[in-house]
């Protein structure tokens, strides 16, 4: 499950200056930094799954809904959240109260205005049980969201509210100090409910489905179609500040032929795999990041009787030597893990020691067979077992069959064990892991805010991206004491955070790999770049053309 490809601090990556295929000339607008031909040529990895914002998890999904459609915030170049649909916002009772005023001018693609009602109907929907949204929990503050989301509440009683048309409260249970970026995410953002309700099951699942009240319409995408076009959308209210009038985007698993369209200049961009990023490094188009995103290998102990033994998690986990796996595998830069939280996501607010290195459990993730296979002898003992004999899913690109055949040999040095490689199409593979349909699978995770809560609340009690079987009263009982006993409490609420992740990697509820570095090629007058570590999606609308 490839959770968002979001954003730590939700910081957008804007392109300033994009460029279709090379074009230089000048545009309509007679300023000569602008090129006539205003379309970008994308290439991605994994298709798209949904344009529906209460069913989204994955990342392609969410960079296409942070450019089609927009909430009361949008974040500027350097991540911060700035005005969007709200004009003005009041804060009060010491951060639970918020009043936001909306601008008048906002419309959704097919002329509907944008009204104070869109937010409270999308909100609703999505914490509706019938829904069934996987990321309703981030909304858990909002007074009445949990009880709501777990069937005790009807929708109607989510503390929010139009005051007319053009103005919004918002009553939280509690300070959330990060709420502003909350909101510049696609999960808060207002639904055209004439359009859901015209289209019922249907909606978001083709662009002829879906209405759009950001700066691009989802276009010439049939639900399962490997091409899809984003188009400037006239009824923007910002429109004039759009640039470019389409990014076209088209599927390809292999960067060996992303990297040949690019050559040939019919894409303007490309992912690398190690190799490719080795021949690439003196290339002026040479682009590489070490965002938050994290891949890690779940177990799922419903299925597998061996692996409710921590001996046996831990013996697979040991048995992998993850330097091995980014340096002679990967080769793309990415980095070992050396826990679940990764590099990045925070530091310690007295001390300023990076979460990763203050809550590392060694032993959870270094390589060290011999260990592995007394480890796995013990677990073989208390489970009454003598193999192991397990089926690995992962996606169809390249990379992750990679990982998995080293992954696969690496397990397969471990006395009776056995596994199998089940390459399943990205879109079906994240069903299958929503459903625990899965024996052990790759999953990943990218922030959607710069603190580690929002990694360990993928395990958090109730969660819904947890579907392994592993449970652990202790780390529940300190994420809610972080999140609530001590949440204004920045010191106490660190340490709590601290232990969490040690309780996660000591039971061994997962095997984090490594943080995946993204290696790209991008045109030379592909200019601006503003990135956050985080890797958040794309954010073209303020992008425009320019010279060399």
């Amino acid at each position: 499950m490839q959770h968002k490809g979001i954003y730590v601090a939700l910081s957008a990556i804007s392109l300033l200056a994009l460029a279709g295929c090379g074009s230089k000339a000048a545009g309509n607008t007679g300023n000569s930094k602008y090129a006539a031909n205003q379309v970008l040529n994308w290439s991605e990895s994994q298709e798209l799954a949904t344009s529906d914002l209460s069913k989204v998890t994955d990342t392609v999904s969410f960079t296409m809904l942070q450019n089609t459609q927009e909430g009361l915030y949008r974040l500027d170049k350097t991540g911060k959240p700035a005005n969007a649909i709200a004009t003005s916002t009041k804060v009060t009772n010491g951060g639970k109260d918020y009043v936001f005023n909306l601008r008048h001018n906002a419309k959704w693609s097919n002329g509907d205005p944008v009204t104070a009602h869109d937010f409270v109907y999308s909100w609703q929907r999505s914490l509706d049980p019938k829904t069934a949204c996987q990321d309703a929990y981030y909304m858990y503050a909002v007074r009445n969201a949990k009880a709501i989301n777990q069937g005790k509440l009807a929708p109607s009683t989510l503390g929010i509210k139009a005051d007319g048309n053009y103005r919004l409260e918002v009553h939280l249970t509690k300070p959330v100090s990060y709420f502003s970026k909350l909101l510049a995410w696609p999960l808060f953002y207002p639904l055209n409910q004439k359009a859901v309700q015209q289209y019922g099951k249907r909606f978001g699942t083709t662009s002829a489905t879906t209405v759009s009240d950001g700066p691009y319409k989802l276009t010439k995408w049939n639900g399962t179609s490997k091409t899809w076009t984003l188009a400037k959308n006239p009824k923007y209210w910002n429109h004039a500040n759009v640039h470019l009038t389409a990014i076209n985007y088209q599927v390809n698993q292999s960067t060996t032929t992303s990297f040949n369209l690019f050559t040939a200049k019919k894409l303007d961009e490309t992912s690398l795999n190690g190799q490719q990023v080795k021949n690439s490094l003196n290339n002026p188009n040479f682009v590489k990041r070490l965002p938050t995103g994290t891949q890690r290998l779940d177990f799922n102990q419903n299925k597998v009787k061996a692996f409710k033994s921590l001996a046996v998690r831990q013996a697979i986990s040991t048995a992998i030597d993850r330097k091995q796996l980014v340096n002679d595998v990967l080769q793309d830069g990415s980095v070992a893990s050396n826990g679940f939280v990764p590099h990045g996501i925070g530091k310690n607010p007295k001390t300023g020691e990076a979460f990763d290195q203050e809550a590392e459990v060694p032993s959870a993730a270094t390589y060290d067979l011999k260990r592995a296979k007394q480890l796995l002898a013990k677990g073989y003992k208390e489970t009454g077992t003598k193999s192991i004999d397990a089926t690995l899913s992962v996606s169809d690109t390249d990379g992750a069959k990679k990982v998995a055949e080293f992954v696969q040999s690496s397990l397969q040095k471990l006395p009776g064990v056995k596994i199998s490689i089940k390459s399943v199409p990205y879109v079906q593979l994240m069903t299958q892991q929503a459903n625990g349909n899965y024996q052990l699978t790759f999953s990943g995770w990218q922030s959607v805010f710069a603190d580690p809560i929002e990694f360990l609340n993928v395990f958090a009690k109730g969660s819904s991206f947890n579907t392994t079987g592993w449970k652990n009263a202790q780390f529940y009982d300190l994420l809610n004491q972080a999140e609530n006993q001590d949440g204004n409490q920045p010191t106490k609420r660190w340490a709590k955070l601290v232990a969490a992740e040690k309780v996660l990697m000591k039971t061994q509820a997962t095997v984090p790999l490594y943080q995946q570095a993204q290696s790209q090629l991008l045109r030379t007058n592909v200019k601006g770049i503003i990135y956050n570590p985080a890797g958040v999606p794309y954010d073209f609308t303020d992008a425009y053309i320019g010279n060399n």
